[in-house]
């Protein structure tokens, strides 16, 4: 398994936004946290929450929760610095947060050009897991740090909310409620008693081999293995044979790209989307393979 790992640099220039540059640079260490930091904060609102297309298919500048996740990534990936800004996020939250404790998929789309329909269209008064339990997950990775975020109240409810809605879940989910359901029991599996069961049953929902079909994606979408469970020595893992996340590891190495950067398998909205996804998605394969020792 060999990556180009020479011709991930001038991809990066060609295809990713400046967030994602600084987060590659930082991975490989020749970046610091405040270069990231920087870059995030050009994304921020006065209200504290994050907009203007920090998630690629949702480019209308108002703050959106769905934001929320991307933000929070950045704050967990320059550990131990913090920023205040990630209990200012909390707060924002908080503000969003329905009376179950859960957030809305998306608020009313001020710009709707090049903005994916499933957030266009979502309906602000009903809690999304999916996007709650997204966001609740990455802030956990930032709690591990950041005393602000630990202590704050919307983490609380948005735990509550996703632990009782989770518990609550008949049959099988969404692919995607699926895997973020999973990274959030993953992320309070030492905190919250109850995670240990929940994880077990949601996880008898993948298959063997660990491939997931995207129902309502392109053709080919499906959530594999390293989508559910991306880095090693963590309670999702366990879900998985050995033998499944090596081949996967396989599978991702060659989906390495000749321009060095690497791909995604789900629908396009925008020019400038489809080339941030491929940044992003670039610096997550190598979080991966490094975190898995193939970098």
């Amino acid at each position: 398994m060999n990556v180009n790992l020479a011709a991930i640099p001038g991809f990066m220039a060609g295809h990713a936004r400046v967030l994602d540059r600084r987060r590659y640079d930082l991975f490989m260490g020749e970046g610091d946290a405040q270069g990231v930091l920087a870059a995030l904060e050009g994304y921020r609102n006065p209200d504290g929450g994050y907009g203007w297309g920090l998630e690629p298919d949702l480019r209308t500048p108002e703050s959106q929760p769905g934001a929320a996740l991307h933000a929070f990534e950045a704050f967990a990936e320059v550990a131990p610095v913090t920023s205040p800004h990630a209990a200012a996020l909390c707060d924002w939250l908080e503000e969003m947060t329905l009376p179950d404790g859960g957030l809305p998929f998306a608020l009313p789309v001020r710009v709707p050009a090049a903005t994916a329909t499933w957030w266009a269209s979502a309906d602000p008064g009903t809690s999304s897991l999916q996007i709650t339990a997204v966001s609740a997950a990455a802030a956990h990775r930032v709690a591990a740090h950041d005393p602000a975020v630990a202590a704050h109240p919307w983490l609380e409810k948005a735990t509550r909310y996703c632990l009782d809605t989770i518990q609550d879940l008949e049959g099988m989910p969404h692919a995607y409620v699926l895997s973020f359901a999973l990274h959030f029991l993953d992320s309070v599996y030492d905190t919250q008693p109850r995670a240990a069961d929940l994880l077990k049953r949601l996880g008898a929902f993948i298959p063997d081999d660990g491939r997931v079909p995207v129902e309502g994606g392109t053709e080919h979408e499906s959530l594999r293995p390293l989508d559910f469970a991306p880095l090693p020595g963590r309670p999702v893992r366990e879900l998985f044979e050995p033998d499944v996340i090596a081949a996967d590891l396989v599978r991702l190495v060659g989906e390495q790209q000749d321009d060095g950067g690497w791909t995604v398998d789900y629908a396009r909205f925008s020019p400038a989307g489809s080339l941030e996804w491929r940044g992003a998605v670039t610096v997550g394969a190598v979080r991966i393979l490094r975190a898995n020792g193939l970098l």
